[in-house]
């Protein structure tokens, strides 16, 4: 079993695939409003002291696990209760499901290994997670 395989079983296991294409478009939509995309994330994990974890998502070797409680160093309760409220879960699922959605998205949006010139959209990402999934965003 690969370790993108794995990802998924521990996704699958807090959250059902609609849940986690729902939770990864609003984090999407939300992070790349309020946070830059790719490029603005990476910065405010760089901020938390956690740069090495989201450049591990964007470079092209293994990417470093983050927990809920360090996601929620770097989002700031604010974010991971607008998400929350935006997807019908609590911010602990949703802390949760970004812990595991999150890597794997910005995996997707940098598939180069490099965060790319305009900054990189966070949705680019975005189809390649749900159909790993198996959902489809609208």
């Amino acid at each position: 079993m690969s370790l993108l395989d794995s990802l998924k079983n521990v996704a699958a296991s807090a959250l059902g695939a609609e849940q986690h294409g729902a939770l990864a478009e609003a984090a999407a939509e939300v992070l790349g409003r309020q946070h830059g995309g790719v490029g603005g994330l990476v910065e405010q994990f760089d901020k938390a002291g956690l740069g090495h974890v989201a450049s591990s998502w964007v470079g092209s070797g293994a990417n470093l696990p983050v927990t809920p409680d360090q996601l929620q160093q770097v989002l700031g309760s604010d974010v991971v209760a607008q998400i929350a409220t935006k997807v019908g879960l609590s911010p602990e699922l949703v802390k949760q499901g970004l812990s595991t959605v999150l890597p794997i998205l910005v995996d997707k949006a940098t598939p180069q290994g490099q965060i790319p010139a305009t900054g990189g959209s966070l949705s680019a990402g975005l189809g390649a997670l749900l159909s790993m999934f198996g959902t489809r965003s609208n």
